[in-house]
């Protein structure tokens, strides 16, 4: 066996990515067949698009965003913070793990940073640098 308890490597182990994975389609599943009884929270529309747990798989911080702008992201944290522990006991007895992690949700900032992506590459001084690459050859 191992002398480290954890991987020293820079990145989540394949264990942790298996696990978020497995959480964020079971979460998923729930929130789409509104099985918690919050009527609040069984009207919004929340897409669940990243799960990252901790090295020991007791957390799991859960980064969600409601569809379509039907509710601000804050009000739709504060409703699955409200029914943390209902979401919780539903993915343990959905998973085959030994505990069920504790649920952090946070704001999903996926999209925030494509568009700031794509507005970096629309800069005339970006094209420009990444046009004189490709001439030169270094470029792919």
């Amino acid at each position: 066996m191992s002398s480290k308890r954890f991987s020293s490597g820079n990145g989540p182990s394949q264990r942790q990515l298996r696990v978020g994975e497995l959480i964020r389609r079971t979460l998923s599943d729930v929130l789409n067949r509104a099985e918690i009884h919050d009527p609040d929270l069984n009207r919004m529309s929340i897409t669940v698009g990243e799960v990252s747990c901790s090295p020991d798989l007791k957390v799991a911080t859960v980064y969600v965003m409601p569809l379509m702008g039907s509710v601000s992201v804050d009000e739709a944290i504060a409703a699955l913070a409200r029914n943390k522990h209902e979401l919780r006991r539903r993915l343990g007895a959905e998973m085959t793990l030994k505990y069920a992690p504790d649920l952090r949700f946070r704001p999903d900032e996926t999209f925030d940073r494509l568009d700031e992506t794509r507005r970096l590459f629309s800069d005339e001084t970006v094209r420009r640098d990444i046009e004189a690459k490709d001439e030169d050859g270094s470029g792919e």
